[in-house]
Parts: C-alpha cells; structure tokens; sequence
C-alpha cells in the first residue's frame, strides 16, 4: 500500500465520513455488506493451524473469507483467536459471531497470543514466552505470522481492549500494509493521564500480581512508551473508535469508579486519531460478544470504504 505521505494511497482510498459510516450503521447487515470480489492470487481457503515465525517459535492463526482488505482480529488480554467467535447469553439465536459475519464478506483472520486463554478454558498451543510482554512485541508477533500464513495486506485491523493497543501499534508499526483501523473499547496511552496516580499504580501492580510467567501480563507502561517512538498514523487513515456506554469498573482500587476515566480516555483517542467515535453501543466491555451486528457494521463500514467504487 503506497502511504499518503507519498500521494499513492488518495486515489484508491475514499476516506471514511460520519455520514457514510452512519448510513452502514443504521441499515442491517446485509446492506452494509461490500460486494464480493474477486479472490486474490493467492489461495483463499480456510485455514487453522500452528505457523512457524522463527526463533523455535509457533503461533496459532486461523482466516476464513475472501476478499480484499483482510480483516485482522486481535484480541483483549488473554482472549485467544476464538474470542471472536463467542457471544454473550442475551444475544439472539442464531446471531452470526462477529468472526464468522466478517468472513462472509471478506477474508478475516484471527490468532492466538502466547499466554492467551481459549473459551473452553485451555491454554492456547502458540509457543509461551517470557512475560510481560508489550504492543511492540505483539506488532511483531502479528507481522510475522501473518507472513507465514501468507496472508498479504492491505489489513484492515481490529483491536479490542489490550487488542486495540496492539493494533495501534501494528498500523503504525507496518503502515504501508494497513489501511483501516477499528478500535473496539480499546485500551490507550491516555489511561496514563486520566487514571488518578492511585488508580495507575494500582492498575499495574493487579496486573503484574496476576502474572505467573507464562499467562499474558502486558507491560502497558512499556507499551506506551514504545507506542510514541513510532510515527503516528498516515493521514487520512479511517479509522473508528466503538466504546462501551454501560459503565464497567477496572476494580483496582476502593472509593472512586475508574469508568469516568476510561470513557475520557476513549474520547481523547478518538480526537488523537481524528477517528469516528461512536458512543451509543448498548454494550459494556465486551463489545464483540455483546453486540457483534453493531461491530460488524462498523468493520464492513470501513472495508466498503476501502474497496473501489461500484
């Protein structure tokens, strides 16, 4: 993908407007659906599998679909690939997760983390590393399993909580291969300052007490700093933050909720990243399996706007 910087990226790219997000928002799916496209050179069938990435390493992908751009998943803390296929008790029967309604549209792919944690419970089979571990590690992780899988960009990449950093610094990280963003209740830099001190710090110290060596524990302050070393997003990027409006606490400390926080934090990310930032989700944090048509309208949003016209 040719960066905008360098004038390549405009003439393919129709940005992402309120209005036309709006207009894939409030139809149903079906309507909101790119039309197909052709499949890519490469095959598209589905895969599940371990795929070396070097260094002794395995990680774990599975993509489904196809089409152009590829739909990335990356999942919250400790959510494997299948957090994308899990809905929450009060969704309606039958609901297509939000994995399996992307797929049908387009190619969507998902993987698992080392020290992630599956539904049922098991640990996921990618190679366990040292913990902590940061966003940076995770981009890089993320880059070079999709190589091996021989899924080629454009990406459009989707983060949820820890997720939402990742991705962050993926499409910052490998911004000629990512076209599109859309950040799910995401975490961000800006916690850092709308936390209380008090609130940080005992943040921080639940996450590295919960830390056994090989469960996922993130670095966020690492993280964070790592995160400002990179350029920031090409312009004109679309990108969406989606946030929770039913308030959900961190439970780090007695006396004041953190929810005030993070909804600030989400505001202030979404006005970084000059994204739409859509508010009115009847969800809490899990977003994905809380309203997985509201999430995949807002994807295939993106990914319609990414596609040539007609």
């Amino acid at each position: 993908m040719a960066d905008l910087r360098g004038g390549g990226r405009a003439g393919r790219v129709r940005l992402l407007t309120i209005g036309t997000l709006l207009s894939f928002m409030l139809g149903g799916c079906a309507s909101a659906a790119p039309s197909a496209e052709p499949s890519r050179a490469r095959s598209d069938a589905s895969i599940a599998g371990l795929f070396d990435i070097g260094d002794g390493r395995e990680v774990f992908m599975e993509c489904r679909g196809s089409g152009s751009p590829t739909v990335v998943f990356v999942s919250g803390t400790r959510g494997a690939a299948d957090e994308w296929q899990t809905l929450l008790p009060g969704v309606a029967p039958g609901t297509p997760t939000t994995f399996e309604a992307v797929a049908a549209h387009t190619r969507a792919c998902a993987y698992d983390r080392p020290g992630t944690i599956r539904d049922d419970g098991s640990p996921t089979p990618s190679t366990a590393v040292a913990q902590p571990t940061t966003a940076a590690q995770g981009a890089d992780d993320l880059e070079a399993v999709l190589h091996a899988a021989g899924e080629e960009g454009p990406y459009v990449v989707v983060g949820l909580s820890l997720g939402g950093l990742i991705a962050q610094q993926f499409a910052r990280t490998f911004s000629d291969d990512v076209d599109g963003l859309v950040l799910l209740d995401s975490a961000s830099a800006h916690l850092q300052r709308t936390l209380t001190p008090e609130q940080w710090d005992a943040w921080m110290a639940a996450i590295a007490a919960s830390g056994d060596g090989v469960a996922e524990a993130p670095d966020y302050e690492a993280s964070i700093d790592g995160l400002g070393a990179t350029a920031a997003l090409p312009r004109g990027t679309p990108v969406v933050v989606m946030s929770s409006d039913q308030p959900w606490d961190l439970q780090v400390t007695p006396g004041a909720s953190t929810w005030p926080a993070w909804v600030e934090a989400q505001r202030l990310l979404a006005e970084e990243l000059g994204a739409d930032h859509l508010t009115q989700t009847r969800s809490g944090h899990g977003l994905p399996a809380e309203q997985p048509q509201l999430v995949t309208r807002a994807i295939l949003g993106v990914v319609g706007m990414l596609r040539p016209a007609g």
